[in-house]
């Protein structure tokens, strides 16, 4: 067992840590009076932002149907494909502009596109589904 002292906000905490191998469970000590914190008020939502998460949500995923993410972080500059289009693996579907680059997002697999699911000019977050494929 190993013995910390750490210092948050300027109040020093005593935190003893103990290893325990996978599968079993460190018998819990009384923990340190923790302050009370006050909790941080939610950013408001911006017209644009909202809108892109209201379109994201009014699209539901087609049952069978596979959702091509977003595998950075970016804004969706173009979409090189439309709804009802057929598309082979390894074709572009959509433009993502991250840290100033414009990134080829491509078809995992052959399909067709069942649903656009962010609209042009969308800030889109890792793992952020972008195209439908059926």
């Amino acid at each position: 067992m190993k013995q910390y002292r750490i210092t948050v906000n300027g109040q020093s905490y005593d935190v003893m840590v103990e290893e325990v191998s996978a599968g079993t469970t460190a018998p819990t000590a009384a923990q340190a009076p923790r302050p009370a914190a006050a909790p941080a008020p939610a950013p408001a939502a911006t017209p644009a932002s909202a809108e892109a998460s209201a379109a994201a949500a009014a699209v539901a995923p087609s049952a069978g149907a596979l959702s091509v993410k977003a595998p950075m972080p970016g804004t969706v500059m173009a979409f090189k494909v439309t709804k009802g289009q057929a598309v082979k693996r390894g074709d572009v579907l959509l433009i993502l502009e991250a840290m100033k680059m414009e990134n080829e997002i491509v078809a995992p697999q052959d399909g067709t596109v069942v649903a656009l699911r962010v609209p042009v000019s969308a800030s889109v977050n890792t793992g952020d589904p972008l195209v439908d494929l059926a």
